[in-house]
């Protein structure tokens, strides 16, 4: 079994959006640690199955971040399950889940599922706008939040997204200071080494998504912060 503590550095695919065999390929070979596979429009049945068989040609962990039930499929190494903190709708608290639980809680490998509490902070993307996300939060807020999800929930993962946009470093780097046991995933507008290496010094882990549909060079540069961490 991987171990995802270890994880640094996580490509994250969008299965509604095309890559080039090539590009793919490219990704998988880059030494990154785990690829994910999720998105927030049009993740279907289809189109993440026919993603995980073109990733599962390559020898490395494979994740399927759950958006909706429809698309939960066998075949993956973990299945990320994300809560999203502070959503205003209780669907994106637990009510995916409850109904994931119903249809497959009897055939779920539990030590497959990684539980996220999410904090979505860019108030321009889709899923902050899908999930109906409070995203004006102040310092005192997302320290709370993060002692909510390392003290209470006890979360193993916390994930700050800001989606399309370069964080906040201060807050990032305020949520860190809390977690003592949850291990923090950092995703979010990261287009080149130097952001990449700004929030690895801060996060456990960084993702990167949508750089690789835009400059797939600048996407795998991104991989060199495991040389230096």
């Amino acid at each position: 079994m991987y171990d995802i503590k270890k994880w640094q550095h996580i490509f994250k695919l969008d299965p509604a959006k095309s890559i080039s065999d090539d590009d793919l390929e490219a990704i998988c070979m880059s030494n990154t640690d785990a690829i994910i596979i999720g998105g927030t429009d049009n993740v279907t049945e289809d189109n993440v199955i026919h993603l995980m068989s073109r990733v599962r040609r390559y020898p490395l962990p494979l994740a399927l971040e759950v958006s909706n039930v429809e698309s939960v499929m066998p075949g993956f190494d973990f299945y990320f399950i994300p809560t999203v903190m502070n959503s205003n709708d209780t669907r994106f608290h637990n009510g995916i889940l409850l109904e994931a639980l119903k249809q497959y809680g009897h055939v779920i490998n539990f030590e497959e599922v990684i539980f996220e509490g999410y904090l979505v902070l860019n108030s321009n993307s889709k899923v902050a706008q899908s999930t109906n996300a409070n995203t004006a939060l102040d310092m005192e807020d997302v320290e709370a939040y993060a002692q909510m999800a390392n003290e209470l929930f006890h979360f193993p993962v916390m994930y700050i997204e800001y989606s399309g946009e370069y964080g906040d470093i201060d807050k990032v780097k305020a949520v860190s200071n809390m977690l003592t046991e949850t291990q923090l995933f950092y995703g979010g507008g990261i287009t080149s080494l130097g952001q990449a290496q700004e929030m690895a010094d801060i996060a456990d882990t960084i993702i990167v998504g949508n750089i690789i549909y835009t400059d797939i060079k600048k996407a795998l540069k991104t991989v060199k912060i495991k040389e230096s961490n």
